[in-house]
């Protein structure tokens, strides 16, 4: 292959593989992929990047140093909170509110059960604290909702506190106090204390304060964003400062990059880390927007199907939904997340059958990538979907991973046979097509469910399908749904990663507060409120400019945009509205903060749903900072014949499909043009991913070498 100037890397650590994408100044893409390495996730990453760099026949160390960018996503720090193996935590916290890491929210105590369990409150139980209650210690404070000091701060309780949680081995001290979001007083007053202390033991481990980690209301969401700040990110921190180790030592002259849960990025040394935990999916969407702005399509469901789990979201109209309380591990935090829905089902989760009762069920348990699927011949001993696929002749056994894995179909075979056919008295084959069908199944529900709870009408919108199994299994969980169309990649295996790189680097910077707003109050009420909403827009906007400057940005380049929570007064829930400028200079920039509230309560809504008499409240106040970077650009290229040329084709293979043989046409992904069109029956290979189309469906590449997916007559 020619030589390309790489331009881009993006790499995503899954549970199961990690994917790599370059990008050159072209807008070509090379995908590379390696088994995830946990604990070591930086040996995963390089092996994954020089699987790509073979591809263009580059060298290691020329490619990096010549890199403009280098982004991460990966799984260390929520691997580390799911184990339970973070950091020994120690917490200060106002007396009275000692048993808040104990009861944690309502919802806590169902958050991730099944249906069924839901309906049993007999059955709920709150996730396992991250520090035992001997670890926390009261101290008497009080600060009022507008931010007064009540009650000083006991300084001979901190003394007492902090020797305590000293003696008992702590790695980490966190303070909490109750409304530290409006005034931090307390909190600084308690954190002086406590390092006076450790200076007078000589001891040096880092301090946490609430109001730093996530200043904004409900303090036990807050509670949780410290503790998980303080328990996982240390760990986490660790593997990425290797992984910036280990690009440095292949010549990279940056810093590398983390992809933050609302879609922006940061860098190693970000001092809210766990902001990047759920960091691996947000890639995906924001992928599927940039592809959708540049073909014209604003309204996508993306499915990403990995070898762990099957991932879901929505954009309609261009706007991604953020989460400003998302449930991580079952604790509830104050972390605004680019909204998705996850369910257990990829190419490794591990098939089951009761010997009791005969009744299959699908994991949520996952080969992962060590031992994996027992066709990979690693030490598997469970049947998985992968394994299916392989058996019924949907996987190349010579080209997995572009020839560098070889399957042993045998061996998935006689598993699935003693563990699943024979006990449920079927043929292999049969077997094999009804557990892959099971998962479509659950994962075409999940897409259902999105359709319902979100009023998407799936006939304005498109369906974006990838994953390294995504295009394995799009052509069942997509049909009869009606989508406008349904489209997948040629890189779809790394599209969570090749999303990574279209993101700018990008902060959220957000405050609680409590501002009513009367339609009818007099002009000099409404200046009060002017001036406390540009007072603090004001602040966020310094520190936004100071932590970009700390990161190396031209601080020049920064532009901050504003935004406001608010909903009509009485009401319940918020909407995150986009302020039409950065400081409300009259009375009438007021009003187009209310008018832009209320133009998007309409749009969400109905006409009829304005309710501007009854007055406004803003509950909290924030804006993002973006620096722009440099992006891929897909490759627009003219429409060509429909046949593909002879080089793409690569024979046949017979598959099973609908419980029958099939002799299936094979195609190189990579080969394929634009123009070209892919009747059915037939395969389409590439060396991290496979496209499988049943007869009587067909696939045309358009001008920027998408692949969209076209059902027939069996639809």
């Amino acid at each position: 292959m020619k030589k390309s100037t790489p331009l881009v890397l993006g790499i995503d650590a899954g549970g199961t593989m990690t994917d790599t994408i370059l990008v050159d100044e072209q807008g070509n893409f090379a995908v590379g992929k390696a088994p995830t390495t946990p604990g070591h996730e930086a040996e995963g990453f390089i092996e994954s990047a020089r699987d790509a760099t073979d591809l263009w026949d580059l060298e290691m160390k020329q490619t990096f140093q010549e890199l403009s960018v280098v982004l991460y996503s990966g799984t260390a720090m929520l691997n580390t909170l799911l184990s339970r193996t973070g950091q020994q935590l120690g917490l200060l916290i106002t007396k009275g509110m000692e048993d808040a890491v104990l009861m944690g929210r309502g919802m806590q105590s169902w958050a991730g059960y099944s249906y069924e369990d839901r309906l049993h409150a007999v059955t709920h139980a709150h996730p396992e604290p991250l520090l035992p209650i001997d670890r926390v210690r009261g101290v008497t404070e009080r600060i009022d909702q507008f931010g007064k000091v009540v009650i000083p701060a006991y300084e001979h309780e901190v003394v007492s506190g902090v020797q305590d949680l000293l003696d008992q081995g702590i790695e980490a001290l966190c303070i909490c106090t109750i409304y530290s979001h409006v005034n931090p007083e307390h909190e600084l007053k308690i954190g002086e204390t406590a390092k006076k202390i450790l200076e007078k033991h000589n001891i040096d481990i880092p301090i946490y304060y609430s109001h730093q980690v996530r200043p904004v209301i409900r303090e036990q969401s807050r509670l949780n964003s410290l503790l998980i700040e303080a328990y996982a990110t240390a760990k986490g921190r660790e593997q990425l400062l290797n992984v910036d180790k280990a690009t440095k030592q292949e010549g990279f002259k940056h810093g590398v990059q983390t992809v933050l849960s609302y879609g922006g990025l940061a860098n190693m040394n970000y001092p809210r880390l766990h902001e990047t935990m759920i960091s691996g999916p947000v890639g995906g969407i924001l992928g599927a927007k940039h592809v959708g702005e540049l073909i014209g399509t604003d309204s996508v469901i993306v499915s990403d199907m990995g070898g762990t789990s099957f991932d879901i979201g929505a954009i309609t109209r261009g706007n991604i939904p953020i989460d400003n309380e998302p449930t991580l591990d079952r604790f509830k935090l104050n972390l605004p997340t680019i909204a998705m829905d996850t369910i257990g089902a990829g190419a490794g989760t591990i098939i089951k059958v009761d010997p009791y009762t005969n009744k299959v069920s699908l994991g949520p348990e996952s080969a992962g990538s060590d031992p994996g699927p027992v066709a990979l011949d690693r030490g598997g001993t469970e049947p998985t979907i992968g394994d299916c696929d392989a058996i019924m002749g949907r996987l190349n056994p010579d080209y997995f991973l572009g020839g560098k894995v070889k399957l042993n179909i045998e061996k998935a075979k006689k598993v699935l046979q003693e563990k699943v056919a024979d006990p449920l008295g079927i043929d292999v084959y049969e077997a094999a097509e009804g557990m892959v069908n099971l998962l479509e199944l659950e994962a075409r529900s999940s897409i259902e469910s999105i359709i319902s709870t979100r009023g998407v009408d799936p006939s304005e919108y498109h369906l974006m399908a990838y994953g390294g199994s995504g295009p394995l299994h799009m052509a069942e969980y997509s049909r009869g749904l009606g989508f406008k169309g349904i489209m997948t990649f040629q890189f779809a295996a790394a599209f969570s990663a090749f999303g990574c790189t279209t993101a700018d680097y990008l902060h959220r910077y957000s405050q609680s507060v409590q501002i009513m707003i009367d339609p009818n109050a007099p002009e000099e009420n409404r200046d009060q409120i002017r001036s406390q909403i540009n007072e603090i827009w004001n602040e966020l906007n310094n520190e936004a400019h100071e932590e970009f400057g700390a990161e190396g940005h031209d601080v020049d380049t920064v532009v901050c945009e504003p935004f406001a929570m608010m909903r009509y007064t009485g009401q319940l829930e918020d909407v995150e509205v986009p302020a039409p400028m950065l400081k409300l200079e009259s009375d009438e920039d007021l009003d187009k903060l209310t008018d832009a509230f209320e133009t998007l309560y309409e749009t969400m809504n109905r006409s009829v749903s304005r309710y501007g008499e009854i007055g406004f409240t803003i509950m909290e106040l924030g804006l993002t900072a973006r620096v722009e970077k440099v992006k891929p650009n897909l490759k627009r290229r003219p429409l060509g014949p429909e046949q593909p040329k002879p080089e793409a084709s690569k024979g046949t293979r017979s598959m099973y499909y609908n419980r029958e043989w099939h002799e299936a046409q094979l195609w190189e992904m990579d080969f394929l043009e634009p123009g070209n069109v892919l009747e059915g029956p037939a395969i389409v290979e590439h060396p991290a991913t496979t496209l499988v189309i049943p007869k009587g469906d067909h696939v045309r590449i358009d001008e920027w070498t998408i692949l969209h997916y076209e059902h027939g007559e069996q639809e």
